[in-house]
């Protein structure tokens, strides 16, 4: 909160203006996404929906990668429509319920202990993988479309679709490398002898079988939840096909949506108790209000760097890449995030990085989100230490891992990240974002803008 009454009191900016970065459409886009994520914990909506993904890649025969996969892949699912550190809260207890029928210490046998492993750390790197392919997904991709709109207000903004398209793809690449490096490395072929005495698909059906049919809250809230990614999806898809959000003249954001539909939960009943609605404020209690508000702070202090001149000062250490080829942009970028941010919190990293790059950019007369993007998702490749972001720690506190495992295998994921933004960015992203329409022209007008 230090921004609201330090830059007023420095000059930096107006208190109304920093005011204004702390609620947005793009907070609101988190606020509503929020209220939803604690519906779906407070049915156990979650349990129900990794026991099913569990029970699926279970088969006929107990196969560990294939079970590892599943339990990732609802990871990586769930993190997709929620921030990751809500996600990892939800996810890991529900992996540790798992791995509670193995013995634990010395009883335990190595497979079984690897196996361990394997689930916590591919749990802890889905949800961060997940967050990289929506906006609602981690605050580094709202931050990230904040700075967009703020630096090149007058350009399209980067709407939930649209990343959709490119950090999807993105992550299914990464999910499968992160899914094949723990079945090298955690996965032996004796691994499923070993497990079997403990695991069964039927302990699996069991578990299922009591939580009970699904209560009308349930569908309801899974309705609401559906909604909402729908109308996300369609509100603006392409330039050819503008989407239902041009009914509305363009006033409609993705925040819009998101607190309709969140909305729309304290009106509609439960069935559970007479009066008693889907969702009360009573039940939003955990709303997670730092993470708003380090939002909220992360596009006051950009804004702050950019108003400064601080962005100029500081991009002139940035200028060993302007002789850098137009291939090796992103991975250079990608590179710089995803070093810092070992150190600083994710939000952090790209509050600092990203508009440096967008000053880079101007330089090196390309356009800014062939910079912005790489910087912002390689800020999210936070994969070698606990303290590196929220939802490591929570897979880190569990015991089943520790720092020399989250290395050994965050390292190779960390290089086949890189790799895979390294490809995509040039290709995909060139086309998502268009980023070859003039972008000579394109940058000249907003470095005007900028200055001015």
């Amino acid at each position: 909160m230090a921004p609201l009454f330090l830059f007023p009191l420095f000059g930096i900016a107006s208190s109304d203006d920093v005011a204004k970065s702390y609620m947005d459409d793009i907070i609101a886009l988190v606020l509503g996404s929020f209220i939803l994520a604690l519906a779906v914990e407070h049915y156990n909506i979650h349990r129900r929906l990794a026991l099913k993904m569990t029970s699926l890649f279970y088969g006929d025969r107990l196969n560990p990668p294939i079970l590892l996969l599943g339990i990732c892949a609802t990871s990586m699912f769930i993190s997709m429509w929620m921030h990751n550190t809500p996600a990892a809260v939800m996810m890991i207890p529900v992996a540790t319920g798992i791995l509670q029928r193995f013995p634990v210490g010395d009883e335990a046998q190595p497979d079984v202990k690897k196996f361990c492993k394997a689930v916590i750390l591919g749990v802890t790197y889905s949800v961060a993988i997940g967050g990289m392919s929506t906006l609602t997904g981690t605050g580094v991709n709202l931050i990230l479309v904040g700075m967009w709109e703020t630096y090149f207000p007058e350009e399209e903004p980067i709407s939930f679709s649209t990343w959709f398209l490119f950090g999807f793809p993105l992550a299914i690449i990464i999910f499968f490398a992160q899914w094949a490096i723990l079945c090298v490395l955690y996965c032996s072929k004796g691994s499923a002898k070993a497990l079997s005495a403990y695991l069964d698909k039927s302990h699996l059906r069991r578990d299922l079988e009591l939580l009970g049919p699904m209560s009308f809250a349930e569908k309801m809230v899974l309705l609401d939840f559906a909604l909402l990614v729908v109308l996300w999806m369609t509100r603006s898809i392409t330039n050819d096909v503008p989407g239902w959000g041009a009914l509305f003249h363009g006033h409609v954001g993705d925040g819009t949506v998101s607190v309709m539909m969140a909305t729309l939960l304290f009106i509609i009943p439960s069935k559970n108790k007479p009066g008693e609605k889907l969702m009360d404020w009573n039940k939003c209690k955990k709303l997670h209000w730092n993470i708003v508000l380090l939002l909220g702070a992360g596009f006051a202090i950009a804004d702050g760097v950019r108003t400064s001149g601080l962005s100029d000062v500081l991009s002139a250490n940035l200028d060993f890449l302007r002789s850098a080829p137009f291939l090796a942009i992103a991975p250079l970028a990608c590179l710089i995030s995803a070093t810092v941010t070992e150190f600083t919190s994710n939000n952090s990293t790209t509050t600092l990085v990203v508009p440096l790059l967008i000053q880079l950019a101007e330089a090196m007369k390309v356009h800014p989100l062939l910079l912005m993007i790489p910087g912002a998702i390689g800020a999210q490749f936070a994969f070698l230490l606990p303290t590196s972001t929220p939802s490591n720690i929570v897979g880190f506190t569990t015991g089943h891992i520790t720092i020399l495992d989250m290395v050994k295998t965050g390292l190779p994921l960390k290089i086949a990240g890189v790799a895979a933004l390294s490809i995509l960015m040039p290709t995909l992203g060139v086309w998502v974002f268009n980023t070859n329409n003039n972008h000579e022209l394109f940058i000249h007008e907003n470095s005007t803008r900028i200055v001015m």
